[in-house]
């Protein structure tokens, strides 16, 4: 991704040097004033309810990548997904020059998705979605395959010896939290589902601890969520059962803290700021050169995994807000 990004970086640079360059000739030629660039907004829209932490990540690359290419940007979100149609509706409404949309519901923003790529309006999908992404018509998807990720998860708690876990579904009608689970199935064999709410992380942490109290043989927790992973170490204190395995997926400081303390096996990054940022240059590269970036393919930023062998590393950049 370091690489990519370099690119990225380097093929902005070498386009706006030669718009430079071509400004100038025409500015000799003709004695006529360059005309500005007209300034571009870009517009993303989440599945995200206020005040998860993943998705402050993600807001904030894009307001970095804003700042670094001169874009204006908007963020906006909401987990009800008939209230995240009718957001990026009021998107294309507004003519925006770009579109950056999760799709946990790919079905419910399906129309609203299509109609903006009709008005003229390039979209590209993040985080959730990416089977859909193409069929949509979005330029590509940036993100990780969760099913893929999900399989690499229950393979290390596998080879830890786990035998009954428990995955923690955080939001109903999710899809790639259910693509997480069913690959994490496929690594482990065997799975159990617990439904909470994210909304609700006191109920959540009652609701784990309930069944870890009334199964002693679940030996492991596999939540997706950074903020679920707190409340499911609260509730492994609560039930008092230490030597359950707990491990999740997205990270925060809390997360890093729990790892290093033992307390969390460990946990997957997909690397948010990166599904914030890079959407962003994609998008200008797009409008300035008709440049496209994934050949067809999901541009992928994760799944990397985080236990106490590099958590020191990525602590810091929690605390500064870009991991």
């Amino acid at each position: 991704m370091r690489a990519l990004a370099a690119f990225t970086f380097a093929a902005l640079a070498l386009i706006a040097c030669n718009k430079d360059k071509g400004n100038a000739t025409a500015t000799a030629a003709t004695s006529e004033p360059v005309k500005p660039t007209p300034e571009l907004t870009f517009a993303l829209v989440s599945h995200a309810n206020a005040g998860d932490k993943y998705w402050d990540v993600v807001k904030t690359g894009e307001e970095q990548a804003g700042k670094d290419l001169g874009i204006k940007v908007t963020y906006q979100g909401s987990g009800n997904p008939q209230k995240q149609a009718q957001l990026i509706d009021a998107a294309v409404s507004q003519k925006v020059d770009g579109l950056i949309v999760s799709m946990a519901n790919p079905e419910a923003l399906k129309s609203s998705i299509e109609a903006a790529i009709r008005a003229g309006i390039p979209v590209i999908t993040i985080d959730s979605g990416v089977e859909k992404s193409a069929e949509y018509g979005a330029l590509t998807h940036i993100g990780q395959m969760e099913k893929i990720a999900g399989q690499a998860a229950g393979e290390r708690l596998a080879k830890k010896g786990l035998k009954r876990v428990l995955c923690v579904i955080h939001e109903a009608g999710n899809v790639g939290l259910e693509e997480r689970c069913a690959g994490a199935k496929q690594g482990l064999g065997k799975l159990e589902h617990l439904q909470v709410s994210i909304s609700d992380l006191t109920a959540a942490t009652a609701t784990i601890a309930a069944k870890l109290q009334a199964d002693t043989t679940i030996d492991g927790v596999l939540t997706l969520n950074n903020a679920v992973a707190t409340a499911a170490v609260n509730a492994a204190e609560r039930a008092k059962r230490p030597t359950v395995t707990l491990a999740t997926f997205d990270i925060d400081a809390n997360v890093l803290s729990s790892i290093s303390q033992g307390k969390i096996f460990f946990a997957i990054d997909q690397q948010p700021f990166l599904q914030g940022y890079l959407p962003v240059s994609f998008l200008k590269l797009y409008k300035m050169n008709g440049t496209t970036v994934g050949g067809g393919q999901p541009v992928l930023t994760g799944p990397g995994f985080i236990d106490k062998a590099n958590v020191e590393q990525v602590q810091k950049f929690v605390q500064q807000g870009t991991r």
